[in-house]
């Protein structure tokens, strides 16, 4: 008879004890993505550190396996040890702890190092390193992106069908990282919704590059899983936790309680609300008045913005076009090929700087438009129309008392107008309008369409009233 490997004796309690159990929720969906890159948090007390010590566990029992998990710095490192120390050895009976190396070792042959990433230049100590797994804890204590994307180049392994490879991520709102982090995680699509990576320069699909055997295909996926303190029963249930984060300022107490990603401290507009203000998109009713504004750019952004009236008065933001390097004829094609199906667009409004020749012979930039036939009149850009601009955003943004809706409200497909409105920060200089320095060309753009006076019944353009120094030849154009 050939011999039989005996297995060796184990107590039956031991092995039945549950050592970890993910809340039903996000944070077990945070340990079941797919997904190559996840960002896992929001609120405070979503159970983000456990979530991400107990996620590396699916592969430290394989011998090919190689992670990574950083901190900002050591203190804060110190404190994710004293965790992991808590767990891994219930969870993988006989893994080592190197205090010399910050190192776990399982049985197995799996390898997971706990280090810090202080500064940029601290990514050089991962030079020539490989691993299937990284991850970052609070990843919005780092105020850029260089980090997380250099680590992203050691996400490699030859094993890599068969333990994946993934990098994971933790954070509530705010801090210095805030702005680059939800450029990256939650503007591009709703939570919990998985998505194809984007260039946060330019929002643009990360592709393959020509010449690679997937050229142009796409990269891979993100996606954002948002958690608050009422996921997780063990904080939640005793109500302490939640009553220190009420007593928090708003802007605080809105990030950390509600998960709020719209709030950042010096905010323009912190009335801003997503779960008032963006709607799901529908049909526009082609009865309804149009109408478009625009701050142009060509070296920094062009930001275009498409208006509807609805019946009651309330505003539509309803399309958004945002494009750099764009000419101004080639940008006219582009608005009149998104306006084929929108029926009459009453009239566009245009920055009024883009009507001066400044010492040209040839035709001024708006002029170049207007000949293509995408019509527009100038902006008003008069003393003190930045001021009522703001004034005219904050009124919109309120709810109206009769309708008990909003004035103004944005399709969810306005990424872009969705991103920038409650980012962009107040002048410090001049709390009355925001910080020029700052992302605002849908901004503008948004001020500049909300000043027309737009009504859902009454032609508003009257050449004789303007006070621009342009007067239109066209009545029905502007022109």
């Amino acid at each position: 008879m050939p011999a039989e490997v005996k297995a060796e004796p184990y107590d039956v309690e031991f092995a039945q004890e549950v050592v970890f159990k993910p809340n039903p929720g996000p944070q077990s969906e945070f340990l079941s993505a797919s997904e190559r890159e996840v960002l896992y948090g929001g609120a405070a007390g979503g159970g983000k550190s456990y979530a991400m010590l107990a996620d590396p566990l699916h592969g430290l029992n394989s011998p090919n396996f190689s992670g990574l998990l950083v901190r900002h710095t050591t203190e804060e490192l110190r404190e994710l040890i004293q965790k992991s120390q808590e767990l891994y050895p219930r969870a993988i009976p006989g893994i080592k702890w190197s205090e010399r190396k910050s190192q776990w070792t399982s049985p197995q042959g799996g390898r997971l190092w706990m280090s810090y990433l202080d500064k940029d230049t601290d990514v050089t100590r991962y030079q020539g390193q490989a691993f299937n797994w990284i991850g970052f804890d609070e990843l919005t204590q780092w105020s850029s992106p260089y980090a997380f994307s250099y680590m992203r180049s050691r996400l490699r392994s030859a094993h890599s069908q068969d333990l994946g490879l993934y990098m994971r991520a933790t954070t509530n709102p705010g801090g210095n990282g805030h702005a680059w982090v939800k450029k990256t995680f939650i503007d591009p699509a709703p939570s919990n919704t998985s998505f194809w990576a984007t260039d946060i320069e330019n929002n643009e699909e990360l592709r393959y590059p020509k010449g690679h055997s997937k050229e142009g295909k796409p990269l891979f996926k993100r996606r954002f899983i948002p958690a608050s303190l009422f996921d997780n029963p063990y904080l939640a249930e005793s109500g302490d936790y939640e009553a220190m984060l009420l007593s928090l300022p708003e802007h605080q107490r809105k990030q950390l309680l509600e998960g709020n990603w719209d709030i950042n401290e010096g905010a323009a507009f912190p009335e801003f609300n997503r779960q008032i203000h963006v709607v799901d998109p529908y049909a526009i009713p082609r009865n309804w008045v149009k109408f478009r504004a625009c701050d142009y750019g060509y070296g920094s952004y062009t930001g275009v913005i498409w208006f509807a009236v609805a019946p009651d008065e309330q505003l539509v933001v309803y399309r958004e076009l945002y494009c750099s390097k764009v000419t101004a004829s080639d940008l006219a094609d582009m608005i009149m090929n998104a306006e084929e199906g929108d029926g009459q667009i009453r009239y566009g409004v245009l920055d009024s700087s883009l009507w001066h020749n400044r010492g040209d012979t040839g035709p001024s930039l708006a002029e170049q438009m207007n000949q293509k036939g995408c019509r527009w009149r100038p902006s008003d850009r008069s003393r003190g129309s930045r001021v009522s601009g703001k004034n005219e955003i904050h009124r919109r943004l309120q709810v109206d008392e009769f309708t008990e809706k909003p004035r103004m409200v944005f399709m969810s497909t306005c990424t872009h107008t969705i991103s920038q409105i409650p980012a962009i920060p107040l002048d410090k200089r001049n709390p009355e309008d925001v910080d020029t320095n700052s992302e605002d060309h849908l901004y503008d753009a948004l001020r500049y369409g909300i000043m027309t006076r737009p009504r859902s019944s009454l032609w508003d353009f009257n050449p004789d009233n303007q006070r621009t120094g342009f007067q239109a030849a066209d009545n029905k154009f502007g022109y």
